[in-house]
């Protein structure tokens, strides 16, 4: 086992002491107070120290920051960061693995930036991550590029009904029909969808000058346009003639994992997010709806050039219904819908639905054999926020009753 670390405090504290201590070796001596008599500058000193700590002392890092050290020693499936005054940075295990490519190119003394997966192990070691802080560097690029539009040549990978796939360092990213310049803009006159697919097509292999226009690392969304700034200074003009709180009718031009792009009027297309689709659990956005469907959609945001909207909030909030019908420790009637890490989701009519917490079960397998995917079960309701669209069922009390 290695030997035991001293914390990050302690280092920052003993070398701030030391240097104190240092100071006093060369400074004039001074008369020694009595054993009785507190020197006068003694609470001042202390004062000092503390300020000292709190502002020449750098911040500790914490899990998510993005750190950079100096390669110290490099062992089996393992490589020691030097990470000055917090200790020593760890790769090792999955993420040794994951980043062992970038890492055989790595030398002793060589720099290297990593994200810090664990602040601080049970052996004193910084755990750090090469994949993930790669991952939130090339989208903290994406965020630069939208925000100073700069353009690049990006290949065009594939082509559906919707529009183009770009791959941009390793991320897949969306460019929508509608953001295509006007030469590559497919031209069908009856508007037939394979015919538009053939046409996009065409550019597969391509390489295409674009911006990114939305770059949402949580969402996973990187969304292109072909436009330049005059385009999008022509979106903007159309977009302050929406407001939120409209009903419009559109036609979807794309379908992706995260929603559907609706077309308002030409050139102009708005995002229904997949969480504003429906009330209910939507898993497949490709099940619901297809590239030339029509739908009405409300305006939900007006940002800039971009437009949100939500297909839900024009129909009924089943929560409003299910607050007047529902309480805590009812016993209701519902149907497993969707297994999770947190258990099971049981519906207990149609958009409403609530977590089977898995500690009522002695493993997930033992809750997957108790409850089974479109299966209808009783449960007690143990909280109903409808407000906060938030409820948990009980599987034990039912059994327990059954007993």
């Amino acid at each position: 086992m290695p030997e035991e670390k001293a914390s990050v405090l302690d280092r920052i504290v003993s070398a701030v002491t030391s240097k104190n201590e240092s100071d006093a070796d060369v400074a004039p001596a001074t008369p020694k107070a009595s054993e009785d008599e507190e020197p006068e500058d003694a609470a001042d000193k202390k004062l000092s120290l503390m300020q000292t700590l709190l502002v020449d002392s750098p911040t500790p890092p914490k899990e998510g920051d993005i750190i950079e050290g100096t390669v110290s020693a490099i062992g089996r499936a393992r490589v020691y960061i030097d990470l000055p005054p917090f200790g020593t940075g760890l790769l090792y295990g999955r993420e040794f693995m994951n980043a062992r490519d970038i890492l055989r190119k790595v030398g002793i003394g060589d720099s290297i930036a990593a994200k810090v997966v664990d602040a601080g192990n049970e052996d004193g070691y910084i755990e750090l991550s090469l994949k993930e802080a790669r991952q939130a560097l090339i989208w903290s690029d994406a965020e630069a590029g939208a925000k100073n539009q700069t353009v690049m040549s990006l290949e065009v990978k594939e082509a559906n009904k919707g529009g183009l796939i770009l791959d941009w360092q390793g991320i897949q990213g969306f460019l929508p029909a509608s953001q295509l310049a006007a030469e590559h803009y497919p031209r069908v006159e009856d508007g037939d969808k394979d015919k538009i697919l053939y046409e996009l097509q065409n550019l597969v292999g391509q390489f295409l000058s674009v911006i990114i226009i939305t770059a949402d690392q949580k969402e996973g969304k990187l969304i292109f346009s072909e436009k330049g700034p005059q385009e999008k200074e022509e979106k903007e003009e159309k977009v302050r003639n929406y407001e939120v709180g409209d009903t419009l009718s559109g036609e979807i031009t794309g379908v992706v994992d995260f929603g559907v792009f609706v077309k308002l009027e030409e050139g102009l297309e708005g995002l229904v997010h997949i969480s504003e689709l429906d009330w209910g659990l939507v898993e497949d956005t490709r099940s619901m709806y297809k590239v030339g469907d029509r739908v009405q959609v409300k305006v939900i945001e007006v940002k800039d050039d971009k437009i949100s909207l939500s297909i839900k909030q024009l129909r009924e909030n089943p929560w409003v219904s299910a607050g007047n019908k529902y309480k805590k420790e009812q016993e209701v009637q519902g149907v497993i819908i969707k297994y999770n890490k947190h258990g099971a989701l049981a519906s207990i009519e149609e958009g409403v639905a609530g977590l089977v917490h898995i500690s009522e079960f002695e493993s997930e397998e033992d809750l997957k054999n108790k409850l089974s995917l479109g299966q209808s079960y009783p449960f007690t309701i143990t909280l109903f926020e409808p407000k906060e669209q938030r409820m948990t069922l009980s599987f034990k009390k039912e059994e327990e009753v059954k007993k």
